[in-house]
C-alpha cells in the first residue's frame, strides 16, 4: 500500500503573526487585521500589511548583499521558508515549488517606472523580476539541491504548488517538497486593477471584507500580503502535522475572464474528485476560498450545497486577513492544520453554522480557485 503524503510543517509570515501560537491566537481573538493606506490618487482603502513583529526580520533578510535587490514577494517567501523548514530536513532530492500570482510587484512597477521616464533599466530588471526567482531564491537561501518550481495559477497557486509536490513524491522524484505560495501586491497598478473590476471594498468597516456574507448586494474584497510554505513528505512520522487523504481539481469554461459559473463547476468537480480519492461522502469542515465577491462566495456556497448531503461546517479567513493571492489558499491550509490541532472550529461572523460542532474535528476540505476557473480541493485529515 502507498504512504501517504503528509504535511511535517507549515508555516506563514502575515497579518496573522509570526509564530503558529501567534497566528492561532489571532484566530482565537477574530479581530479583523486591516489598516488604511493610501493609494497613488490619495484614496484611501483597506489591507493587511505583515505583521509588525515581522517587519525587523524581513529588514534584517534584505541587509544581506545578495538580497538588496530583491522583490518584497521573493523576501516574504524566503522568510516563510525559513520557519517551516531547518537544515536537518534537507535531503537529496529535495524540490522547492513556491508560486506567485503576480510576482515580483513591486520591483516590475519601479522599473517599468524608471524605464517610461528615462528609456533606461537597471541590469537587476530581468533576474529580478522573473517569477522563477521565487523558489529559486528559497532554494539557495535553504541549500537545496532538488527541482525548483515556479508558477502561476493566480489565487490557487499555492495548492498548485501542493498538488505538484503530490506528483513529484508519489512519482518518487523527490523526497520531500516544500509548497506554497507568496504574494506582496499592494501596489498602485494592482490595487488599480482590483477597482477596475469592481472588485475592492468602499465599507468604511473595519470588517471590510465580508467574507461569506452570502446576501450582500456589493464586492467586498480586501487584499492582503503574505507568504505561506508547507514541507510535504511520504509517511508519518513524529513530526507529521496532518495527513493528505484527498486531492481534487478542475477547471471549467470561462464566460468571463475574472467569472466563475454560478454554481461554480469548477468547485464541484474538484470536491468530488477529492472526497473520491479519500473514500469519503462527507468531511467535517470547510475553509473555503471566499473572496467577499458578491459572486464569488454564492458560487462556491452553491456547489458545496449541491456536492454535499449533510452540509459540513463553513468557515474562511479573508474577513480577518484580506485575499492574498497566491498564498491564501496555503493560510486556508494552515489554518486547517491549525483547527485539526487544536479540535477547534473557527467561526465566520458574517455566517452562522446550522449544524452542531462535532467532538472532535478530524476531516477539513480547503478549497481555492483563481482567475480561468482553476479549482482546488485538499483534505486534511487528523495525524494522531
Amino acid at each position: 500500500m502507498p504512504l501517504p503524503i503528509t504535511i511535517s510543517s507549515i508555516h506563514s509570515v502575515s497579518a496573522l503573526g509570526s509564530s503558529p501560537a501567534a497566528i492561532w491566537q489571532s484566530y482565537i481573538a477574530g479581530h479583523a487585521l486591516f489598516s488604511k493606506i493610501k493609494t497613488g490618487n490619495e484614496e484611501e482603502i483597506w489591507c493587511s500589511r505583515l505583521a509588525a513583529d515581522l517587519e525587523p526580520e524581513l529588514n534584517t533578510l534584505q541587509q544581506r548583499t545578495a538580497y538588496r535587490n530583491l522583490d518584497r514577494t521573493v523576501l516574504l517567501a524566503i522568510l516563510a521558508s525559513k520557519k517551516a523548514f531547518s537544515h536537518r530536513d534537507v535531503q537529496k532530492n529535495m524540490g522547492v515549488n513556491i508560486g506567485s500570482s503576480r510576482g515580483a510587484t513591486q520591483l516590475f512597477e519601479k522599473y517599468h517606472k524608471e524605464f517610461l521616464a528615462t528609456n533606461r533599466v537597471s541590469a537587476y530588471s530581468s533576474p529580478t523580476t522573473t517569477l522563477g526567482n521565487v523558489s529559486s531564491w528559497v532554494a539557495q537561501e535553504l541549500g537545496v539541491n532538488g527541482v525548483s518550481i515556479d508558477h502561476s495559477v493566480t489565487c490557487s497557486t499555492g495548492l498548485h504548488a501542493v498538488l505538484n509536490a503530490i506528483a513529484w513524491l508519489k512519482s518518487g522524484m523527490a523526497t520531500s517538497f516544500l509548497a506554497g505560495g507568496s504574494e506582496a501586491a499592494i501596489t498602485p497598478f494592482t490595487i488599480a486593477q482590483m477597482k477596475s473590476l469592481k472588485l475592492y471594498s468602499t465599507s468604511e468597516n473595519l470588517l471590510a471584507c465580508e467574507s461569506m456574507r452570502f446576501e450582500k448586494k456589493k464586492n467586498t474584497m480586501v487584499l492582503g500580503e503574505g507568504a505561506a510554505v508547507a514541507l510535504l513528505e511520504q509517511g508519518i512520522s513524529e513530526r507529521t502535522q496532518a495527513i493528505i487523504s484527498g486531492y481534487g481539481f478542475a477547471s471549467e469554461v470561462l464566460a468571463h475572464n475574472s467569472a466563475i459559473s454560478e454554481n461554480a463547476d469548477c468547485f464541484q468537480k474538484s470536491m468530488k474528485m477529492a472526497l473520491q480519492q479519500a473514500n469519503l461522502e462527507t468531511v467535517d469542515a470547510i475553509v473555503m476560498h471566499a473572496p467577499g465577491t458578491v459572486k464569488g462566495d454564492l458560487a462556491e456556497k452553491q456547489a458545496i450545497e449541491i456536492v454535499f448531503d449533510k452540509g459540513p461546517l463553513l468557515t474562511s479567513n479573508k474577513w480577518l486577513v484580506g485575499h492574498t493571492f497566491a498564498a491564501s489558499g496555503m493560510l486556508n491550509m494552515e489554518m486547517a492544520v491549525l483547527m485539526l490541532q487544536n479540535n477547534k472550529f473557527i467561526e465566520n461572523p458574517f455566517f452562522a453554522n446550522a449544524r452542531d460542532l462535532p467532538k472532535e474535528l478530524k476531516t477539513i476540505m480547503v478549497n481555492a480557485v483563481g482567475f480561468g476557473g482553476n479549482a482546488v480541493s485538499i483534505i486534511l485529515q487528523k495525524a494522531h
